[in-house]
């Protein structure tokens, strides 16, 4: 297990309201921390489903890069989302593992918990397995 408290968030985990990376396992497992904040919540103070969705994402992501390494840019092919109680403001966990891992894609699964550990919402993904120098090249060819 590798503690990674210590890197420093990029703009998007800050904007998303990551507070730290609480484990990325080479195993092929992550958990991160998320404060969830008023503004991203809806009528009755509930937050919104895209946040659970992208922290949950983003734990599933981080166990394949845990697992495959820095040189793999792990691309969602498809999420699925189920909502099991109401996300309120305050701190809550996104953990992911991967349940399967083929050539080019992995099946991931995750959860959001609060800090007493209720399950709040449970996702599961296929992701494919990129290279990060095809993506890059392709990000720059767009240009």
């Amino acid at each position: 297990m590798t503690d990674q408290a210590t890197i420093p968030l990029d703009d998007l985990a800050r904007t998303m309201g990551m507070v730290r990376r609480i484990e990325m396992n080479p195993e092929g497992r992550a958990s991160l921390e998320y404060e969830a904040g008023p503004h991203m919540c809806h009528s009755g103070g509930v937050v919104q489903g895209g946040f659970i969705s992208g922290w949950i994402d983003a734990a599933m992501a981080h166990a394949v890069i845990a697992m495959a390494g820095p040189d793999i840019v792990p691309m969602s092919l498809e999420l699925k989302v189920s909502f099991f109680a109401p996300t309120r403001p305050g701190r809550v966990i996104a953990e992911a593992w991967i349940e399967r891992k083929g050539r080019s894609t992995c099946f991931v699964e995750g959860r959001l918990t609060d800090l007493t550990g209720k399950v709040l919402a449970k996702a599961s993904s296929t992701i494919q397995l990129a290279s990060r120098d095809r993506v890059v090249a392709a990000a720059q060819a767009a240009r």
